[in-house]
């Protein structure tokens, strides 16, 4: 499938997680810049915080500040301004602030995607290191409840959890950039996987539609897969450049990707945010608070 893409900017370095706030404003984290950015209708882009080390996904809260999942490293790369590896929020005069830094008494690796579940629950994976050959620890979902307090959910051997979303009856679902599977957790606990992307499609980020389909960015493959509730196979819908994440904007698509050439290539890092008209509106995102 194909669609009309508008590319609103570019040169970004490493935009990650977006979400579209209320007013049309579009937020993302700005990895290698050490900051959320924001994009305003018209063009402008400009920072919505500076969180320092690197944050990686974000989105809003129901008391206004904008949450995110912040690490210092990025493989070979070090924040310049450390930070713990941490859930951060930031308030709209871009004030940040640490929310958790640890879960069961474990230190945090590496967070990476994050979501509110219909709980009020903030989920998130923690990745730890991408190297698949080096990996010195495994992964992990967590949650935090709203009283601040952190727990592990699952303990994932070495598979590297990415992107997660919340479903409509407090299930959760994440998908393994190792393995290309996507997951998913009932809320008794119960896990099964729902489908195996193609070989290099591996995936990043995804959302949820109203329908209940899954739309997963996947880095290797230009493009995003898109995967039915039951694991079926639907489409796939060609964005060209390095896809990293994505968020639903009425009946848009934004989209946030590295460009055309990967770190370490040599080239300049073009970093975009695109909007595709795909013509389906995505569920709406759950919204909660910590503390």
């Amino acid at each position: 499938m194909k669609k009309p893409i508008q590319v609103l900017a570019e040169g970004l370095g490493h935009p990650e997680g977006p979400y579209v706030l209320p007013d049309g404003r579009v937020v993302f984290a700005n990895t290698y810049r050490s900051e959320i950015g924001v994009y305003e209708p018209g063009g402008r882009i400009g920072t919505y915080a500076f969180t320092g080390g690197g944050p990686n996904a974000c989105m809003l809260g129901s008391d206004g500040y904008v949450y995110c999942t912040n690490t210092p490293t990025v493989g070979k790369w070090v924040a310049p301004e450390h930070r713990p590896p941490s859930i951060q929020r930031a308030a709209p005069d871009g004030r940040v602030e640490i929310v958790a830094t640890e879960a069961d008494g474990m230190k945090f690796n590496a967070p990476n995607d994050l979501t509110f579940g219909p709980d009020g629950r903030l989920y998130f994976t923690d990745s730890g290191d991408w190297d698949p050959q080096t990996k010195p620890h495994p992964g992990y979902i967590c949650a935090i409840d709203p009283d601040g307090t952190a727990h592990i959910l699952e303990a994932l051997d070495h598979v590297y959890p990415n992107g997660i979303v919340a479903e409509p009856d407090g299930s959760i679902l994440w998908v393994e950039s190792y393995t290309r599977n996507l997951i998913r957790r009932s809320p008794d606990g119960r896990k099964q996987v729902l489908h195996t992307l193609p070989e290099n499609h591996i995936p990043d980020g995804f959302k949820i539609d109203t329908s209940g389909n899954l739309w997963i960015t996947s880095v290797s493959s230009g493009g995003i897969d898109i995967v039915a509730a039951d694991g079926t196979p639907l489409d796939f819908l060609e964005t060209g450049g390095i896809p990293l994440n994505c968020a639903f904007g009425g009946e848009a698509l934004f989209v946030t990707d590295f460009g055309i050439t990967m770190p370490g290539d040599g080239a300049p890092m073009g970093g975009r945010l695109l909007r595709i008209d795909v013509g389906v509106q995505g569920m709406p995102l759950y919204r909660g608070k910590i503390g």
